[in-house]
């Protein structure tokens, strides 16, 4: 039986201790947006290519931590800490041709192919847009990128990013930022029955619990950002999560007691003194 200290998830081949990826958006600021993330035990760091200023590198810049700690070009961080797998994604793309466009120039920064794809089709709900989030994946695959992508809680799009080589799906636990929780978590089990590649819950997500409740139902991952950077004190709310994700894998490993209608007496009355 596999257990909690040899337990490493993959995504195409690459292994990854941390079932929790997090963004880097909405810190007050540099010092700390690294703090939470340490705090956090994250490996995969999501970046959003159309909100960073690529060009700002001074110190204190979110560009300058992300080159200091994040593998750009195969070059790791020096200085012994623990290097950062960055995510680029494609946020603030309401098209697929702004997506693959977006997620071209990071291929030329020398980011990592690894990628999550964000084709966003409303601006209130922020939902995606499921037609132009599958034809971006189709061109994305075939141009070699590892394709992770955003989408709502259907296995039937699921099934269809599925089919077109993505190498992950990421499906809503609610709207982005929300901080609902997750509203469908009998959509997220059809979706783990059906799926052979990992399902990672994207977006939504308000507290420890919440993050608890996708790694119990058997996800392999839960992405946040707002849960944390929003937190009255986002560096010990990126422990809670780190906590919760293990805690959640750990109870779905060790297979949840069936639910049961009525009381069943922890004690047997069998063999009861008189």
């Amino acid at each position: 039986m596999t257990t909690s200290n040899d337990d490493r998830w993959t995504i195409q081949g690459r292994a990854y201790s941390s079932r929790l990826i997090v963004g880097t958006g909405k810190y007050k600021d540099a010092d700390e947006t690294e703090r939470a993330i340490d705090a956090s035990g994250a490996e995969i760091i999501t970046v959003a290519l159309r909100r960073v200023d690529i060009k700002d590198r001074g110190t204190g810049s979110l560009m300058s931590l992300l080159l200091r700690r994040g593998v750009i070009g195969g070059k790791k961080p020096e200085g012994g800490k623990v290097p950062w797998t960055l995510l680029p994604n494609t946020a603030g793309c309401y098209t697929a041709d702004e997506a693959i466009r977006t997620l071209r120039l990071a291929r030329e920064l020398g980011m990592d192919e690894l990628v999550k794809l964000e084709v966003i089709g409303d601006p209130t709900t922020l939902y995606p847009d499921n037609e132009e989030t599958v034809a971006a994946a189709k061109v994305l695959v075939k141009e070699g990128f590892t394709v992770l992508p955003y989408c709502i809680d259907d296995p039937i799009v699921c099934r269809k990013l599925e089919d077109a080589g993505c190498a992950a799906v990421m499906p809503l636990a609610a709207p982005i930022g929300s901080g609902l929780g997750i509203r469908h978590p009998h959509n997220l089990s059809i979706i783990l029955e059906r799926a052979k590649i990992p399902v990672i819950v994207d977006a939504g997500v308000g507290t420890a619990s919440d993050a608890a409740v996708a790694l119990e139902l058997g996800c392999q991952a839960v992405l946040m950002n707002t849960a944390i950077a929003h937190a009255k004190h986002p560096v010990l709310m990126a422990e809670a999560m780190r906590d919760a994700v293990l805690a959640g894998r750990k109870a779905f490993l060790a297979g949840r007691m069936p639910k049961r209608r009525y009381a069943n007496a922890s004690s047997p009355e069998a063999g009861l003194i008189e």
